[in-house]
């Protein structure tokens, strides 16, 4: 018998969490019953995502970047390839932080539903909410201070402070390029084998990931048994979608102005990694039918493939920077918080060196995103709101990932005579 594929248990945990929810809150003792026996499991799996948090940005930033050594020989790919990559990724938060303004998705929710939401994470939504009032009252450049740890595991021990460990990981990474190669080597294999072991622990983590949705939406029902909260999911979710296709859109006007290919023949080409990447939601899982279309199919050389995608699939997550913009001002809109365009650019900005620390299996955006909420100021308990529905949506950004790393390797290849015409 074929094993169910996970993001067809999480579907039915997400459904069984919702029926099960609704049953005991017409029951005297129910809501109590899943307060004090149900919920906590979905707060052990948000715990979990938030504890793998900094290990995987340093696992995943310092691998990635001490990747790129082959820019001293590849000066001019490199460097163009990464500016694209940043580039298209500024692009991707954009998009949706101006779709999520103009929606509004969180704001259809009703002020009771809003006010029993905040009563029931009224610590934490208290504690976010001083801490960026701080914020506000700082100086101009204060965020540019706050960037440079004076102490890496004290910056390590909270995720508020993860552009800091984000500094850390680029500046240890850049200095790892700058050593010979056989000064760094076991540095080197530490980090790229610290690197699978955290994506085992991911996959360990998502194993759990069916009864953590469970558990958060049956408690997210009791806590606010409202119909406008599923409207408001909903609603998020085309906004997400509705951002991700404007994505495709932007890569098929760049690779048409860039390569002057047609949409038709860079959609085409690109097709089967599209879909696989759709099964399985993993970039990385991926990369051997993309390197496969682009070279074949799109007539991309093949010395440009293997350096542009591989990065790509490390540093490349578009579909997942458009979610992160969506996901975070949702959240915030949810709890009745209005985010300031400082806090909003905060948000373009971290969200885009979290992307690039985003590792390329299924539902690693998830993780990134507590990083990017705790920066914000925005409560990480708003994730029970979306993770009922992030794995579909997962398959749907994976989509955009590739399809940006397909993009970019073409107007790459053209840019240095290396794309055939």
């Amino acid at each position: 018998m074929k094993k169910l594929a996970l993001h067809w248990k999480i579907l039915i945990g997400m459904l069984l969490g919702v029926l099960f929810g609704l049953l005991l809150s017409l029951m005297d003792g129910g809501p109590a019953f899943i307060g004090n026996y149900i919920k906590p499991f979905g707060t052990i799996f948000i715990n979990l995502l938030k504890l793998i948090a900094v290990p995987l940005i340093l696992a995943s930033l310092i691998k990635g970047v001490s990747d790129l050594k082959d820019i001293s020989k590849l000066s001019q790919m490199g460097g163009r390839t990464i500016v694209t990559y940043l580039l298209t990724t500024l692009t991707a938060v954009s998009i949706g932080l101006v779709l999520v303004n103009i929606i509004q998705p969180g704001k259809s929710i009703s002020v009771d539903t809003r006010e029993e939401l905040v009563a029931a994470y009224a610590s934490e939504t208290q504690a976010k909410q001083e801490a960026a009032a701080q914020q506000k009252e700082a100086g101009p450049l204060q965020a540019l201070v706050d960037m440079v740890p004076s102490n890496i595991f004290e910056a390590a021990s909270s995720n508020r402070n993860m552009l800091q460990v984000i500094f850390f990981a680029l500046f240890f990474g850049i200095g790892m390029i700058l050593l010979p190669p056989r000064k760094v080597k076991p540095v080197k294999k530490f980090f790229d084998a610290f690197n699978e072991i955290i994506l085992k622990l991911i996959d360990l983590i998502m194993l759990i990931a069916p009864y953590g949705v469970f558990a958060l939406l049956a408690a997210l029902v009791v806590e606010a048994p409202s119909l406008e909260l599923f409207k408001a999911l909903a609603l998020y979710a085309i906004t997400l979608l509705l951002g991700l296709a404007i994505m495709i859109v932007v890569y098929v006007v760049i690779v048409r102005v860039f390569t002057k290919k047609k949409a038709s023949f860079f959609l085409k080409g690109i097709a089967p990694a599209q879909l696989l990447a759709f099964s399985t939601s993993s970039s990385a899982a991926t990369l051997p039918v993309t390197m496969e279309c682009v070279e074949d199919n799109l007539g991309v050389d093949e010395e440009v493939a293997s350096f542009v995608l591989p990065i790509g699939a490390t540093i490349n997550m578009d579909g997942t920077s458009v979610y992160q913009g969506v996901a975070a001002v949702f959240i915030a809109q949810a709890f009745g918080l209005d985010l300031s365009l400082s806090a909003q650019l905060g948000i373009v900005f971290t969200a885009t060196l979290a992307s690039i620390g985003t590792a390329a299996v299924p539902s690693a955006g998830i993780v990134m995103l507590v990083i990017v909420l705790a920066q914000a100021g925005i409560p990480e308990a708003g994730l029970a709101l979306i993770f009922a529905i992030d794995r579909p949506l997962d398959m749907c950004r994976t989509i955009v990932n590739v399809t940006g790393d397909a993009a970019v390797s073409m107007i790459v290849g053209k840019s240095i005579g290396k794309l055939k015409d």
